[in-house]
């Protein structure tokens, strides 16, 4: 499986439910929808919530990829449930200790939402080790969370193949996802690295032909 998780920041925000059509297409474009919300304290930049997700769920069966940057994420993981994720990615770096770490995996889990772990670009992947059995997707940022527009940091190309690695060895299930200045250039290499979803705000929603654009993404 490969496929690409356009992120909701970059489209228009006045006209929402017309963008998520766009690049859903009745289900015959994108499968997941990513979602960066942001508290302004974990990052330098403050995004949407949950009165945002919980109003565009109602209008689209597309997966709602919800990455959380945000401090301490166990506080709200009942309230982005309520509002429509199907999968929730919380920072490692966003815990105090690797017990809330765990407590925040087994609250999500425990919900029958799908769970995934984020660390930034320098996160080694080590640290997943201790409970990456548990998780549904890992989340490799490619840039520094917070803000759209970044380049694709070049050493995160051998963290994706180092998880990938630990991945194939253990045969373990989780899907691999990659979100961080992404583009026609370096998708492939990405994809061939072991991410099984790529994650494109701009790229996808400022594009002259979101169709077309998709479909190359997707057969990179």
């Amino acid at each position: 499986m490969f496929t690409l998780a356009p992120s909701l920041l970059a489209s228009d925000f006045s006209n929402l439910e017309n963008e998520i059509k766009r690049v859903y297409m009745d289900g015959k474009g994108c499968n997941y929808l990513h979602l960066d919300v942001m508290d302004g304290v974990f990052v330098k930049n403050i995004s949407f919530g949950l009165p945002v997700i919980s109003s565009i769920r109602k209008v689209c069966d597309i997966i709602f990829d919800v990455h959380l940057m945000i401090t301490k994420p166990i506080r709200y993981i009942h309230d982005f449930i309520e509002a429509g994720a199907d999968m929730i990615s919380f920072h490692y770096e966003a815990c105090d200790n690797i017990e809330e770490v765990l407590k925040t995996i087994d609250l999500i889990k425990n919900n029958n939402i799908k769970c995934s772990v984020a660390i930034k670009p320098d996160t080694p992947v080590d640290v997943l080790l201790p409970f990456i059995d548990k998780l549904d997707m890992v989340l490799i940022m490619s840039v520094e969370p917070g803000f759209g527009g970044q380049k694709f940091i070049d050493k995160c190309m051998n963290k994706i193949k180092e998880l990938n690695k630990i991945k194939s060895e253990n045969n373990y299930d989780f899907i691999i996802e990659v979100d961080g200045g992404i583009n026609f250039d370096n998708a492939k290499e990405i994809k061939d690295s072991g991410a099984d979803i790529i994650v494109v705000g701009t790229g996808v929603f400022k594009s002259e032909n979101v169709k077309e654009t998709i479909e190359r993404y997707m057969n990179v």
